[in-house]
C-alpha cells in the first residue's frame, strides 16, 4: 500500500468513526445528554486553564464594572457547561423528524424576516455563537428560510464532510470562505432573493475588518456583511438562538437600519458598529450563552508604545 492509498483509507476511517460516534450519541435521551454534557463542561472548566482564563478575562473586560467577580465566574462555568452539552444536542437533533421540531424549537419575530425578504433583494442574516448555533438548520427549515451559510471549512476533509452533512440536512447550503468566488456566490444568492447567514462575532485580522466598539472596547470586526449590504442593497436582519427550559428558541429581530452616506469607508464602519451593537445587546440578555472562550479582542489597532493589552 502506497502513502496515498493509506491516507485515503485513514480519511475514510476517520469519517466512518465520526459518523458512528454521532449516531451512537444520538441514542442518548436528551435529558441524559444534558446531564452528561454539564458534567463534561464542569470538568473542562476545571482542567482547561487556558480557555477558562480567556473566558474570565473577557467577562471581566466586558461586564466587570457591572457584575461582581463571583457572578462572572458563575457565568463562565455555565458557558463551559453549555459547550459540553452541544455535542449531545447535535447528535440528538440528528434523529429528529421534521414533524417533531415544534416540540423542541420555537421561533419569535419571524415576521421580521418575511418583511425583509418581501423586498426582493435577498436577506443577510446576522448571527453569533449563541446557544447551540449548530442547530440553526432546523430553525431555517421550520421558518421556510432558504439558508446559505458562510463558513470556514475544517482542516480535516473527512470531518468537514461530516459537518457539511449535518448542516445541510434540511436544505441549507454552505458557502465556503476558502472559495475565491465567495463574494460573487453570495451576491448571486442574494439576487435570487435567498438569505445568507453570517456569524459576525469573532475576531479577524486587521486586513479583513474594521475596529468598532464591542462592550466598550475596540474590536476588529469582519467588514464583509457591511460591504455586501452596500453592494446588494439586501436588508440585514439579526437572528440568535438560545436555550430555554425544554428546548430552544430562535429570536428574529427587526431589520437594522443601515447608514448610507455615499462615503464607503464611513458607511462600512458605521454599519459594522451597528451589527456589533445588535450582538452585544443580545449577549447582555443571555451572557451565559455566548462563546466567551474566544479571544474576541485579540487583534489590536496600531498605536505607539506602550500598546494596549
Amino acid at each position: 500500500m502506497n502513502d496515498e492509498s493509506f491516507m485515503l483509507d485513514l480519511e475514510t476511517l476517520i469519517g466512518t468513526l465520526a459518523r458512528a460516534l454521532i449516531s451512537g450519541t444520538g441514542l442518548i435521551p436528551k435529558n441524559w445528554g444534558d446531564k452528561l454534557g454539564s458534567i463534561m463542561g464542569n470538568l473542562l472548566f476545571a482542567l482547561d486553564g487556558k480557555h477558562r482564563s480567556i473566558a474570565l478575562t473577557n467577562l471581566q473586560r466586558a461586564l466587570g464594572s457591572e457584575l461582581p467577580g463571583a457572578q462572572l465566574r458563575s457565568i463562565a462555568r455555565q458557558v463551559f457547561k453549555n459547550l459540553g452539552r452541544m455535542p449531545f444536542e447535535i447528535a440528538w437533533s440528528g434523529r429528529l423528524a421534521p414533524h417533531t421540531f415544534s416540540r423542541h424549537f420555537k421561533i419569535s419575530g419571524r415576521e421580521n424576516y418575511y418583511r425583509a425578504v418581501a423586498k426582493g433583494k435577498g436577506v443577510l442574516l446576522l448571527t453569533a455563537h449563541m446557544g447551540n448555533w449548530e442547530l440553526f438548520p432546523i430553525i431555517a427549515s421550520m421558518a421556510r428560510i432558504k439558508a446559505n451559510v458562510v463558513y470556514r471549512p475544517l482542516d480535516s476533509a473527512p470531518l468537514d464532510d461530516v459537518v457539511k452533512e449535518h448542516r445541510c440536512r434540511f436544505g441549507a447550503n454552505l458557502i465556503p470562505t476558502t472559495n475565491r468566488r465567495t463574494i460573487v456566490q453570495i451576491l448571486n444568492t442574494l439576487k435570487n432573493n435567498e438569505c445568507v447567514v453570517m456569524l459576525m462575532d469573532q475576531n479577524v485580522d486587521y486586513y479583513n475588518g474594521v475596529f468598532v466598539d464591542f462592550f466598550g472596547r475596540s474590536a476588529c470586526t469582519n467588514k464583509g456583511m457591511a460591504i455586501l449590504a452596500r453592494r446588494s442593497g439586501a436588508p440585514v436582519v439579526p437572528i440568535f438562538m438560545v436555550r430555554e427550559a425544554g428546548g430552544f428558541r430562535a429570536e428574529v429581530l427587526p431589520e437594522i437600519s443601515l447608514t448610507r452616506t455615499g462615503d464607503k469607508q464611513k458607511d462600512i464602519e458605521a454599519n459594522t458598529a451597528k451589527f456589533n451593537q445588535a450582538i452585544e445587546g443580545f449577549v447582555r440578555q443571555y451572557p451565559d450563552q455566548w462563546f466567551w472562550v474566544h479571544q474576541r479582542w485579540k487583534t489590536r489597532p496600531y498605536s505607539n508604545w506602550p500598546r494596549e493589552i
